[in-house]
């Protein structure tokens, strides 16, 4: 299983539509904290998610929510 770093950015607009669009949608990624700028402004959401593949990994964001994500494979690494 990999790890991937999944980017969402969206216009600060559509911040009802990225969060609502989730009610619809069952991941494990729901009702779970993760990192977000909407409230200073950023309008981005980032998620470290473990999966089989990209394409699993995106699976786990909502149609609306995916499309508009950037995904990066990454690993732990150990700071000197």
């Amino acid at each position: 299983m990999a790890r991937y770093l999944l980017h969402h950015r969206h216009e600060p607009d559509e911040c009802g539509v990225v969060f609502t669009s989730f009610k619809g949608h069952q991941s494990r990624l729901r009702h779970r904290p993760t990192l977000a700028s909407c409230r200073s402004g950023g309008h981005a959401i980032w998620w470290t998610v473990d999966a089989d593949s990209e394409e699993d990994a995106l699976g786990l964001l909502p149609f609306y929510v995916a499309q508009r994500t950037t995904i990066t494979p990454v690993s732990e690494v150990q700071i000197p």
